[in-house]
């Protein structure tokens, strides 16, 4: 991929003057290091080698690309994490046109998921996911696909919030999604609409996220309208027209590897299976050890999960401890390539959202993926069919007590891979057995979705107070940017800004 020449970044004041000299000794290059290679890890490497600095990017694991990667099922490239982005913001889209991809960006195949609802009969009591909302959240109460999920009872109860007072809801410091939508609309809402919807998003409880961290804006939208409906549709009202995502012909994974291709033609030392022992400050650098190696630098970029980024920055930023982060959910996909004619009419749309109480289905949430995605159902062809299916949601603290079950990272491949089957075969209405399957793949993630608990908000800035004291240092991803590509690309890319400035 050809590149124009970097020129090298001063910030104002550093810049040398013109010397007639040509002997005189040129200014060094700055340096940098960023630990950790997941998408946040390759964004700041790019954006700090843009800017003219000599980047090395050390990775413990094998693979660059964290939760943005690849994997071969039944010899097929497909994702074996995020499959799309969030298009609220041009962050992604931006970062995609830089790298030469912009014509490989697709919409989803219209037609959108379905909801999984409890009952007696599982079949009847799926329907189209509501399409008027925000993270489950109606913004027209009246519409008949709502009063179905909710039932008559629950739309009455629901109908309150056009009159019920803010109260403190919108004044008080922090205050779950949960809280919020329980109060504002009621349980059958929270636990028909919201759950499922925040569970296939955040593998997360509705009553364990901070309302500020997982929908901005929508505590002082509430406060400004007097409903939570005004305030959810004043919200969708306001963001980009178009579909919500959008993806990449060929996978998400094209784009970490665009940034590895990226990052060696600009000259970056990228290691792989070099593991961060220990992280000091050394004058107006930074020395760092790795897998029996010493890396030194004049600023540093922690891209790595929140625990581990608070434990290496122990000695230098003593005040991170308090604002350490418990480990988010695990979560497995499983993913499964069939060849089940029946499914060429997509029974489901583009996929199922399942209620927490639906005791029929294991899974939280299933993509039909060559429903979703014409690149992949051009690739596959008639009759051949791409299921994902995922497990794993971090529960309340009350239904964690009651929850014996074992973890989805703690069952064995075969376990997941019969619950697969079960679950897709209830969830779609279509049987589908051993014989069916072409291949299958089971993929864990520990803490890659990070837990943005009530209090999250005041934790991040914490950290970035904290961080801001230091020279030469920055703290980067989804732990502190929020879930989703768009607000990491968002917010690393920002941040990176910021710390070459201070260079």
């Amino acid at each position: 991929m050809p590149h124009r020449p970097v020129l090298p970044h001063f910030a104002a004041g550093r810049k040398p003057a013109p010397s007639a000299d040509p002997t005189e000794t040129a200014v060094p290059v700055r340096t940098a290091v960023v630990i950790g290679g997941g998408i946040s890890g390759l964004i700041a490497a790019r954006d700090l080698a843009r800017s003219g600095l000599s980047v090395t990017l050390l990775e413990a694991g094998p693979e660059l690309g964290g939760c943005v990667g690849t994997h071969r099922v039944a010899g097929l490239a497909l994702d074996s994490g995020a499959e799309s982005f969030a298009t609220r913001s041009p962050a992604v889209a931006d970062l995609v046109a830089e790298l030469g991809l912009a014509d490989a960006v697709v919409s989803p195949i219209p037609g959108g998921a379905w909801l999984q609802l409890p009952g007696e009969d599982v079949a009847a009591a799926a329907q189209p996911m509501p399409q008027s909302g925000m993270l489950g959240i109606p913004a027209d109460l009246r519409g008949p696909e709502i009063v179905k999920a909710i039932g008559r009872a629950g739309a009455a109860r629901a109908a309150l919030d056009k009159v019920l007072p803010v109260g403190g809801l919108a004044r008080r410091e922090s205050v779950s999604l949960g809280e919020v939508v329980r109060a504002r609309m009621g349980e059958a809402v929270l636990r028909r609409l919201v759950s499922p919807v925040v569970g296939g998003v955040y593998s997360s409880d509705p009553d364990v996220l901070d309302v500020d961290s997982v929908a901005p804006g929508l505590r002082a939208a509430l406060a400004k309208h007097g409903s939570l409906a005004a305030a959810v549709g004043s919200l969708r009202a306001a963001a980009p027209a178009g579909s919500a995502v959008a993806g990449l012909a060929g996978g998400m994974g094209m784009l970490s590897r665009a940034l590895e291709e990226d990052l060696l033609a600009r000259g970056v030392k990228l290691e792989t299976g070099t593991a961060v022992d220990a992280v000091d400050r050394a004058g107006d650098g930074w020395t760092v050890s790795a897998s029996g190696r010493t890396f030194s630098a004049d600023a540093l970029v922690m891209a790595t999960d929140g625990p581990a980024a608070v434990d290496l920055l122990a000695a230098t930023v003593p005040e991170l401890a308090a604002a350490r982060p418990g480990p988010g959910p695990g979560v497995a996909l499983v993913t499964l390539v069939v060849d089940q004619p029946d499914l060429d009419a997509h029974p489901r749309g583009t996929g199922v959202l399942v209620a927490a109480e639906v005791d029929a289905v294991d899974a939280k949430a299933l993509t039909h993926a060559t429903a979703k995605w014409q690149w992949l159902a051009d690739s596959t062809g008639p009759g051949t069919h791409v299921l994902r299916l995922s497990y794993g949601r971090a529960l309340s603290a009350a239904a964690a007590a009651g929850d014996t079950r074992p973890g989805p990272v703690d069952r064995e491949d075969d376990d997941l891979f019969a619950q697969a089957l079960a679950d897709a075969s209830v969830l779609l209405q279509v049987p589908l057995g051993v014989d069916d399957v072409v291949g299958w793949d089971v993929v864990r993630w520990v803490g890659a979705l990070p837990s943005a608990a009530v209090g999250h908000r005041d934790r991040v800035a914490s950290v970035r107070a904290a961080v801001e004291q230091v020279p030469g240092l920055e703290v980067v991803g989804a732990w502190l940017a929020g879930t989703g590509l768009a607000a990491v690309t968002t917010d690393t890319r920002a941040r990176i800004r910021g710390l070459v400035e201070q260079l």
